[in-house]
């Protein structure tokens, strides 16, 4: 998977839904105290790569730390489908789990480990 393409993704309950345009190729899991606990695996896209089409009052907000990003989850199901906040280029960008995209054979990504607990 090397190619960029637009998969549809959503939480549990189906009240959090979006699109997202995507390269598979460089999926990341992180240890951090967030991540490791919820077991994401992400991907992340800019800003204009990314349209949520259903829920933007269904999801509820935690910031932690320096509280530059937004962990988000379904205030129903509890599925943490996306964040968003800065990336490292001052761009905004979308932090995507891509356990929550329709289609995707997980097994088939190569999945890159990030030493989150470090920073």
């Amino acid at each position: 998977m090397s190619s960029s393409k637009t998969y549809r993704g959503s939480c549990h309950c189906g009240q959090v839904r979006f699109e997202v345009q995507a390269d598979l190729a460089g999926v990341v899991a992180c240890n951090c105290s967030i991540c490791g606990r919820v077991g994401h695996l992400l991907t992340f896209v800019p800003e204009e790569q990314f349209k949520l089409l259903a829920g933007a009052k269904a999801q509820t907000d935690y910031q932690f730390n320096k509280k530059n990003i937004h962990h988000l989850f379904c205030s129903t199901c509890g599925v943490r489908c996306f964040g968003h906040g800065t990336g490292p280029n001052g761009e905004p960008m979308y932090a995507v789990n891509v356990r929550t995209l329709e289609g995707v054979d997980l097994d088939a990504l190569q999945v890159t480990k990030f030493d989150g607990k470090s920073l």
